[in-house]
């Protein structure tokens, strides 16, 4: 298991480690864990706040550090896949874990469905008055000359499950060319945040942990595939990873996930 981390770090270098994990949100750190030493999470970012909160307890109740990177789940699943000393991975959708799974990169009796999430449209102005999306809305019209924020399309789960529910709506055609995708969910997020972008599509978690945008309306839940967050322990891991796994999946977790406004699904 340490030789292929190993490997896997020496074949990057330093500088070549940070660029793959380019996308790790400010804050997170990296290190290969070892026996006994720091269960390693890749997680998606919308799941910063949340977990963040998890491992401070964590640490409070047994001693125990982790290290957490966050980053869309399409680039943390290729990280793994390259062998990067992950313990544990958390996606925002079923997709990315299936991936590892097929690739056997995860134990898979150790998956489970975590969390569930809704999707809303922000803006970054206090005043900006409420949206009914619904089909018709003529939201390029509102967007004006400016860009829809929103997760990669293509990759990154919160931006697919935008374009999902925008194309039941019969809303994408008008959009797509207005639409900036960002690496990340968190990445969108701060577009709005700044005023780089006058709306977006982000997670309701993401959100209420930036007082910098206010959410003007909530994508139907019928019209995207539901939003799931997968959890697993990766195939070379850490043997404190069970634990830390059912730490995560216990009441004291579970409230803290409910506090930043996820749905506990188990």
């Amino acid at each position: 298991m340490l030789k292929g981390r190993r490997e896997w770090i020496k074949g990057f270098g330093l500088s070549g480690l940070m660029l793959a994990l380019g996308m790790t949100l400010a804050g997170a750190a990296f290190a290969p864990a070892q026996a006994g030493e720091k269960v390693t999470v890749f997680a998606a970012a919308s799941l910063k706040n949340a977990l963040d909160a998890i491992n401070a307890k964590w640490k409070e109740e047994t001693g125990k550090e982790t290290t957490a990177s966050y980053a869309a789940s399409s680039a943390l699943a290729k990280q793994i896949e390259q062998g990067a000393p992950a313990d544990i991975f958390i996606s925002a959708d079923l997709a990315w874990m299936d991936y590892l799974a097929e690739k056997k990169l995860i134990k898979d009796e150790t998956r489970s469905n975590l969390l569930g999430n809704r999707i809303v449209l922000v803006s970054g102005k206090t005043d900006a008055a409420p949206v009914e999306i619904k089909p018709g809305l003529d939201l390029a019209t509102l967007l004006g000359d400016g860009r829809l924020a929103m997760g990669a399309v293509d990759s990154v789960p919160a931006g697919k499950y935008g374009k999902s529910a925008l194309e039941k709506l019969g809303i994408w055609p008008t959009v797509e060319a207005k639409v900036a995708g960002a690496e990340s969910v968190r990445a969108a997020l701060l577009l709005v945040s700044r005023g780089e972008a006058p709306y977006g599509i982000v997670y309701q978690t993401d959100a209420a942990a930036d007082p910098g945008v206010k959410v003007v309306g909530t994508l139907p839940e019928d019209s995207h595939p539901s939003i799931i967050y997968p959890i697993a322990i990766t195939a070379e891991s850490n043997p404190d990873a069970a634990a830390y796994l059912e730490f995560v999946k216990s009441p004291k977790a579970a409230a803290l996930f409910q506090a930043q406004g996820f749905i506990v699904l188990e």
